[in-house]
């Protein structure tokens, strides 16, 4: 692995034989991410330092670095995208433990505090390699930092968010000399405390560093950057510019903070390319926390962009337009009224196309803020989701036989309806109570479209595969319900029945997706354990990679259990 990294630097980053050269080993770089999907801590760690060694050194100025990150995360593919973001995730991760651990230095010495201790050092540990020794290295490690208030404060600063690289580096320089020791010339201990500071000091990402990738997506943007030249196209530089910085607006949010940033971040809200508004107000939304106080004349801009894409951007940039302004003003409930009102007056039935975007707002709103908009969503649930709207099939679609449809086929007006599913989900995820009885209508509303096989109103007008959304989004909706203890309550054994058998419905891709969303909630432990039980369905599946997927889903939710 060291041989090919080094390979790859020579030959693509310093281009030391032409572009041809570089051409021939450029898939060095995603064979060598793919490797950190392997189990052992080993893999993990030799990645993490090819990464900062080879493939985006850590020893280059800001800006070099920063240009060798934004090329080279443009020109990955997806599993080695994903696996550099679970790098980081990993890391940041970390981070928050020995952040945690020294927290706990700070608190009076007690049995409740040195048991918090232990499962902290155990859970660093294993993040380190040879997790055995390394479990008696940290306590040793922590007995030192328990002594030595200066250590202490130096790795303090080392994983605040405000820790620039270069600061980095001193801090690990200086943490490493406190512990060496002459005499002994071979020390394990130093070595896997060593370890440890390198997984998480920040030896790419601080201030300067995000401030020099939004400059380079900027020059993108304007035309004026060198993406050809580097074999990728200015739209691919632009889209994965911001999903990179969407990743690390998550592990490194304070490194935002800054005017500059957020006036390009604006910009690109004002683009045309759906994906780039998108991933920017989620950056908006991870990192915006002092907007409201520190930078007035961004908040005066972004407001009005933010209630614009609630009430006419796609669904996705609805949703996380909502969820921004939820999560970064003080006076959320002005501005989410301002958008609730008029979109839950507007709706109209007769124009789905036009539905989906305010079902979408007024969901995650009512979620969002349920003690102030649950009664008005009581009236519009009532009177216009399941009257108007889930009652009624005002289109009639093709009768072409086919069980399931593209996205893109799929008619707006069933559209519409799995989305006014959701949002009878959302509003009562959001109330947590079953006091008017809105649970058990709901209930029975989603048990009857699985009765009925998606077709609520029973006047065959709707497609095969229209009915086979509709029962997809049914079984999810109650599975989405019996999350909450509330709900899964009063969720009676025929509905439960009728949801589990969704599993074996005659459409591949509702079995498929189905079996998906279960398995992921089950994984999370989300679910009461009996939902475990239904893949136990999949063993009349005609499909055997079904069978097989079941099986493994099953196997999986045992071990988390175990």
């Amino acid at each position: 692995m060291m041989g090919l990294a080094q390979l790859y630097k020579k030959y693509c980053l310093h281009a030391e034989a032409g572009k041809d050269a570089a051409e021939k080993v450029s898939w060095i770089k995603d064979k060598l991410l793919h490797i950190y999907y392997q189990n052992s801590i080993d893999d993990k760690l030799l990645v993490e330092k090819i990464f900062a060694q080879y493939l985006v050194p850590h020893n280059l100025e800001t800006e070099e670095r920063m240009k060798c990150l934004y090329y080279l995360y443009a020109s990955l593919d997806p599993n080695a995208v994903k696996a550099l973001n679970e790098m980081w995730k990993c890391q940041n991760m970390l981070r928050s433990h020995v952040r945690e651990l020294l927290d706990l230095h700070k608190q009076p010495t007690s049995e409740a505090n040195s048991a918090a201790m232990f499962g902290k050092l155990m859970t660093i540990a294993k993040n380190l390699p040879d997790p055995g020794k390394a479990q008696d290295f940290v306590k040793k490690f922590n007995q030192v930092l328990g002594d030595d208030e200066k250590l202490r404060s130096q790795l303090e600063l080392l994983i605040s968010p405000t820790c620039s690289c270069k600061q980095a580096d001193v801090c690990v320089r200086e943490i490493a000399r406190k512990l060496a020791n002459p005499k002994q010339p071979t020390n394990p201990f130093l070595e896997m405390v060593k370890f440890l500071l390198e997984r998480i000091a920040p030896v790419h990402i601080d201030s300067e560093a995000i401030s020099a990738l939004v400059k380079l997506m900027n020059k993108s943007i304007e035309g004026t950057a060198d993406d050809e030249e580097e074999g990728v196209s200015p739209d691919t530089a632009i889209r994965s510019g911001l999903e990179l910085l969407k990743v690390l607006s998550f592990t490194h949010p304070t490194s935002f903070h800054s005017a500059e940033t957020y006036e390009s971040l604006l910009q690109c809200l004002r683009m045309e390319d759906d994906k780039v508004a998108e991933a920017a107000i989620q950056i908006f939304r991870n990192t915006g926390h002092k907007i409201e106080t520190d930078l007035p004349q961004i908040r005066s801009t972004l407001i009005p962009i933010l209630h614009q894409k609630a009430k006419r951007g796609t669904p996705h940039q609805a949703k996380q337009a909502v969820h921004c302004i939820h999560a970064i003003f003080s006076n959320k409930e002005v501005q989410l009224a301002q958008i609730f009102e008029p979109l839950s007056r507007s709706l109209n039935a007769d124009v789905p196309e036009q539905l989906i975007t305010p079902l979408v707002s007024l969901g995650h709103i009512s979620m969002l803020a349920p003690d102030q908009f649950a009664s008005p969503m009581k009236s519009v649930v009532a009177n216009f989701i399941v009257k108007d709207l889930l009652m009624n099939d005002r289109s009639t679609g093709e009768k072409n036989g086919k069980l399931w449809s593209p996205d893109e086929e799929v008619s707006p007006e069933v559209l519409a309806k799995v989305q006014a599913i959701k949002l009878l989900v959302r509003w009562l995820l959001g109330m947590k109570n079953n006091q008017s009885k809105s649970a058990n209508s709901t209930l029975r509303l989603l048990s009857a479209m699985l009765v009925s096989e998606g077709d609520l109103t029973e006047q065959k007008r709707i497609s095969k595969s229209d009915m086979s959304r509709l029962r997809l989004a049914a079984g999810s909706a109650i599975m989405k319900l019996a999350q909450e203890p509330c709900y899964h309550e009063i969720i009676t054994p025929e509905q439960f029945q009728l949801c589990a058998l969704v599993i074996n419905d005659e459409c591949y891709q509702v079995r498929q997706i189905f079996a998906q969303k279960l398995h992921k909630a089950l994984v999370k432990l989300l679910l009461p354990l009996e939902y475990m039980a239904i893949f136990a369905l999949c063993a009349k599946d005609p499909v055997k990679e079904r069978r097989a997927h079941a099986r493994q889903c099953l196997l999986k939710n045992i071990s988390i259990r175990l």
